[in-house]
């Protein structure tokens, strides 16, 4: 938080996304805590040069800055992104918002649970969809023509624009019902959110229904969409 304000300096990575003194120290601090708890299981960071080389059953996905472009225009909407994958499934998630101090978190033995604040933590769980409607949650900084026209395939009530992988915290914790995403994402932007979303009843599949896997050549998604009850 620290750095955070209208004024953030951006540089430009060979990907040409953009990346902050945050990213970095962030990332810095996550992967050294990271490989002290648990030294055996490798980390793979966004901000990390080297990447994992062969097969690993368990490994950590580290997105220290989810939301970017939201924090450099010094708009509240960023997380921190830690899941932890075995078997190519995502099986732990954390999630924070350091603006909003809000925690979420979620392992399927024990659940789904969120803190805000000063609040007492609370369990949360995905909701059954009302009859007038599902309320969508989809990004603010890459709509897509292809996420209008899954969406007309139901019946939706409310479209809610926002940045980084909070989407999938609202559809956990039932204030939202769907979260599409037609674009591109890599496996760290995705693996925290998927991992509470499944402790809370939700699922996440490929647009065609397939499951949504982890560890794939180059870290790369394909489209997906998140769903609650």
């Amino acid at each position: 938080m620290g750095h955070f304000s209208s004024q953030v300096e951006a540089r430009r990575k060979e990907d040409n996304s953009p990346v902050t003194d945050a990213d970095v120290q962030s990332n810095q601090l996550i992967v050294k805590a990271l490989n002290s708890l648990t030294p055996k299981i490798p980390v793979v960071g966004e901000e990390d040069e080297i990447l994992l080389a062969g097969e690993h059953a368990m490994f950590w996905l580290v997105d220290p800055l989810d939301g970017t472009r939201a924090f450099i225009k010094g708009e509240p909407e960023f997380t921190v992104n830690i899941g932890l994958i075995k078997n190519k499934k995502p099986v732990l998630g954390v999630i924070y918002a350091p603006p909003q101090d809000a925690m979420y978190w979620g392992e399927m033995s024990t659940g789904a649970w969120r803190k805000i604040s000063s609040h007492a933590q609370e369990k949360i769980h995905v909701r059954t969809p009302s009859p007038e409607g599902l309320v969508v949650v989809r990004s603010k900084s890459h709509p897509s023509v292809g996420t209008q026209e899954y969406l007309s395939k139901f019946k939706v009530k409310e479209i809610i624009a926002g940045s980084s992988s909070i989407k999938f915290c609202q559809v956990a914790e039932g204030s939202a019902d769907i979260y599409p995403r037609l674009g591109r994402t890599m496996e760290w932007d995705t693996a925290a959110g998927h991992a509470i979303l499944n402790a809370a009843g939700g699922r996440v599949e490929t647009v065609d229904g397939k499951p949504f896997m982890y560890g794939k050549p180059g870290f790369e998604n394909p489209a997906f969409v998140a769903f609650g009850g």
